[in-house]
């Protein structure tokens, strides 16, 4: 990159002998200030200045008119402690504050454990007489900071802000500051997030030393510190505490303002809340982000910041647990933005970069951002603020794969509070995550009522991928139940009464180009071949989250992830930011499809679904159809009650924009409103009909869920009464709860019958190679020719005794009629032969559930595994794997597919 002209000269670096406490300093003359090449240039690297670097002023919510920013370049030296400062010398180095010390952007990049930063600096006249404050937007991990010689403080944490008064310290004309770091990584029990001395996969290069903006700022003695702005959306104001220095007790005004009219007035006293009237408030949403002005004064120290009106909290919509903002469920699509970039690492090289990360997620139709074991510095949260990103926050993770120290959980705690306090204010901050998959968890259940005691108007998501990795047994508490599923999605546990459900991680497809950190060992969880491919494949699994959604109570979702990020090559951008790797249009279009779903307003078509009753007290009851009438009722295991409660839903009849609820065991017959009595009947094709058995899904009427609008008949719902089903317009009482349903997974979820207990062969239909059978062999499925004058046992390795499913006895399972107890089962994807080991993976693995065949014909099924949907048994190659359409496994190959998926249930071969 070409630097801006910028000459810092030196008179001589002076030699210094390395030894203990000394520094590590070269002494050759020294040459003008350049950063260095970074493997991978952003659209902004030769935009970073060296004068003038991350020029705006830092801190959105608590600004003042007079500041001075102490970014650019400073001197530098590697040391071996940071107990001897170099006070008056001249360091033989130069580094770009505040990029992070292994950053290109620094012009040294390279690791050090321990550094000291020096510069001079004037206070301006006109601060004469005011107290001076010397202000670090972050520094990572440990610092110690001199002015003049004189130590003004220890600082560890490497995510919070934190500051000095100065004013004693100071003298005329030029003053000096020297800034001694040290950090540790992972060799410590430090809060350290992704930053690893050994990098490398889903680990990446530490970022040490000051990588926020440092400035100064002239203060009065009593001045404001922080501001702490809560909305009460309920009681019609902003309930804003006022944290400041040598000022306890004394008087506050603050002011709320829109469009720089002032709207509201109030006065209070240091550390206490008052509330500030907001009259016919306007609310931030996603959709709407609206931020009102705040003007605060302390005596003469007047300080700016903003707000946004809304509130947050959960709630039993739908007969589900949803999270809601305003008092509506909104559902949460994120991404697990990482915060990493090539030239500045933690960094980001300009405010507008920042920004544009931002940018685009909200563009693709994203409304969250999930900000993944990392602290942003305050201009990331302003621009989530007025871009309208909701924000789940984690707390950088302590070193996974060990138990943490006495220390290190001291030190994780202390930090933890630093990151709740500082940004209570944000409003686009929806939910604080403590832990991250185990990593340095510890008294987890403790943890999470800690942070909720500190901050009670959020939710508190205790260990995000609370299934997986390092996880200890989920204590229970908090407001988030959050599996981690790749590539998925997918979620293991319902919500509860007390704890919403979400997807806090899937995805990670990958894509190989020309943009590319230049390292080996690159990772996603699923490569796909190019751009099309890989756009194809995410569409295809996050319409999955339609149905998650609707059936199973799934509230939020976070892909893996913007952008790729050193060897992760699973972003929807490289990790230049130079190319997009999908169609991003494609993309924004499937999301604002999920994010309408979440409405209730959209079913898939194809799918099997029940209808349970979402009223209170009644929520064990379903939608089935009795003696040709609907009604509801509590449904066992009896095979025939879960079928006549199980519907195909499809596209209207008289509608396609609406949709029609197929009987799953009466083919052919439909729900239809007859005399405002809702039946299951025949469809005799004519018009009345057609329109009889059309419902429009509509959001649902008690606040979740969805309710179903009788096309010809507008105002009346499918309504449950007396245990009976009617079309009703709103009489009051439970009628909008009785006309509000949740579209959950079918109760019987095989979509075609196999008879329990007999023996059957499987053909492929594929044409050309419909003389082979699916069989096993070597313990492993494959399919070969095999005719009724085969040899017994290749007959006999081609038959299986169907069963009643080991997961679900709605779905099969198949057993070798030569190998008692031993059943199909998949494994890394492979179908092959096991032994029960009674364990509940090889139930689910060992279920498959019974569809129509993907490409039709009589006698045809396909056969979908439970636990991995829309995945199918398919033969590619001779061997037999689950496989889904166009995934980024070799046998998920679209040529073919639905064929290939097909098999004929034919008579046994042995």
């Amino acid at each position: 990159m070409t630097a801006h002209p910028r000459r810092l000269t030196r008179i001589l670096a002076v030699a210094l002998v390395a030894s203990a406490g000394t520094l590590i300093a070269t002494s050759r003359p020294a040459a003008a200030f350049a950063p260095k090449t970074p493997p991978l240039t952003t659209p902004w690297t030769s935009q970073v200045s060296t004068t003038n670097p991350l020029p705006e002023y830092p801190r959105p919510q608590l600004t003042r008119a007079d500041w001075q920013s102490l970014n650019g370049i400073w001197q530098f030296a590697g040391a071996a402690n940071i107990n001897t400062p170099p006070t008056g010398q001249t360091l033989g180095e130069e580094i770009l504050v505040p990029y992070p010390i292994e950053s290109a952007l620094s012009g040294i990049m390279r690791r050090q454990d321990y550094s000291y930063y020096r510069r001079t600096f004037t206070v301006p006249a006109g601060w004469s007489g005011r107290s001076v404050q010397l202000n670090f937007g972050a520094v990572m991990w440990q610092s110690k900071v001199w002015v003049n010689g004189a130590l003004l403080g220890t600082h560890e944490g490497g995510y919070d802000k934190f500051s000095y008064d100065i004013t004693n310290a100071l003298k005329s004309g030029s003053n000096e500051i020297v800034v001694g770091v040290w950090n540790p990584v992972e060799t410590q029990d430090i809060p350290v997030g992704k930053q690893r001395i050994s990098r490398g996969g889903i680990f990446y290069t530490p970022s040490s030393g000051i990588w926020q903006t440092v400035w100064l700022e002239p203060t009065n003695a009593a001045h404001i510190t922080r501001l702490d702005p809560a909305p009460n959306v309920a009681a019609g104001g902003l309930d804003l505490v006022v944290q400041a220095a040598n000022a306890s007790g004394q008087p506050v005004t603050a002011q709320v303002l829109s469009g720089g009219t002032v709207v509201g007035t109030a006065t209070g006293t240091v550390g206490s809340s008052l509330r500030i009237p907001v009259p016919n408030a306007r609310l931030w949403s996603p959709d709407d982000p609206f931020l009102y002005d705040l003007r605060v004064t302390l005596g003469t120290d007047a300080v700016g910041g903003y707000f946004g009106m809304r509130s947050l909290g959960k709630a039993m919509l739908g007969g589900v647990l949803r999270p809601t903002l305003n008092g509506k469920f909104v559902y949460q699509l994120g991404t697990l933005d990482q915060g990493y970039w090539p030239d500045g690492i933690y960094t980001a090289p300009t405010d507008t970069a920042l920004r544009f990360d931002l940018e685009q997620q909200k563009a693709m139709g994203f409304n969250m951002v999930r900000k993944h074991i990392k602290v942003e510095n305050d201009r990331w949260f302003y621009w989530a603020d007025r871009l309208g990103l909701m924000v789940w926050q984690d707390m950088p993770a302590l070193a996974s794969g060990r138990e943490p120290s006495t220390a290190g959980r001291t030190r994780f705690e202390k930090e933890l509070r630093a990151m709740v306090d500082q940004h209570k204010g944000i409003t686009s901050i929806v939910q604080w995550v403590p832990f991250n998959e185990g990593w340095g968890e510890y008294d987890a259940g403790r943890i999470t009522d800690l942070v909720k005691s500190w901050d009670p108007t959020r939710m508190v998501n205790h260990d995000s991928g609370s299934n997986c990795c390092d996880s200890d047994p989920d204590p229970g508490n908090g407001d988030v139940i959050d599996d981690h599923v790749y590539v998925g999605p997918g979620m293991t546990r319902p919500p509860t009464a007390t704890r919403f459900a979400v997807n806090g991680e899937y995805g990670g497809l990958g894509l190989r180009t020309t943009h590319e950190w230049p390292t080996s060992g690159k990772f996603a969880y699923e490569w796909l071949p190019n751009s099309t491919a890989l756009t194809n494949r995410y569409v295809q699994i996050s319409t999955r989250l339609i149905e998650l959604i609707s059936t199973n109570g799934l509230s939020g979702s976070v892909y893996t992830e913007p952008t790729d990020v050193e060897e992760e090559l699973n972003g929807f951008y490289t990790y230049d930011r130079q190319l997009a790797k999908m169609d991003l249009a494609r993309v924004r279009e499937v999301n604002l499809r999920v994010l309408g779903a979440a409405t209730g307003a959209t079913l898939s078509t194809g799918k099997l679904v029940s209808l349970r009753v979402t009223t209170p007290g009644y929520t064990n009851r379903y939608l089935r159809h009795s003696n040709g009438a609907a009604r509801t009722d509590v449904i066992g295991t009896a095979q025939t009650d879960r079928q006549d409660a199980s519907f195909w839903v499809r596209a209207g009849l008289s509608n396609s924009a609406c949709y029609s609820f197929e009987s799953r065991n009466f083919p052919g017959q439909y729900l239809r409103h007859r005399g405002y009595r809702v039946y299951q009947e025949a469809n005799d094709g004519g018009s009345t009909y057609n329109a009889d058995a059309t419902f429009c899904a509509r959001p649902g009427l008690s606040g979740g869920g969805t309710s179903l609008e009788a096309s010809n008949l507008a105002g009346y719902y499918l309504r449950h009464r007396s245990e009976e089903i009617w079309m009703d317009q709103n009489t009051g009482g439970s009628f909008t709860d009785d006309a509000t349903w949740a579209v959950v997974a079918p109760l019987w979820r095989s979509g075609t019958d196999l008879a329990v207990g007999q023996n059957r062969s499987f053909r492929v239909t594929t044409a050309g190679y419909d003389t082979r059978y699916l069989r096993h062999r070597d313990g492993l499925a494959r399919t070969d020719v095999i005719t009724t004058s085969s040899a017994v046992t290749d007959r006999q390795d081609a038959t299986f005794t169907v069963r009643a499913g080991l997961a679900d006895s709605g779905c099969y399972t198949f057993e070798s009629v030569n190998y008692p107890g031993q059943y199909l089962r998949h494994a890394g994807y492979r179908l092959q032969k096991a032994t029960n080991d009674g364990t509940t993976t090889f139930q689910q693995d060992a279920t498959f559930c019974a569809q129509p065949g993907l490409n039709g014909g009589s006698g045809n099924v396909s056969l979908e595994s439970f636990n991995y949907p829309g995945y199918y048994w398919r033969h590619y190659a001779e061997a037999v794997y689950i496989a889904t359409n166009g995934g980024g496994n070799t046998w998920d190959a679209t040529g073919s597919y639905a064929a290939d998926a097909t098999w004929n249930n034919a008579n046994p071969l042995g």
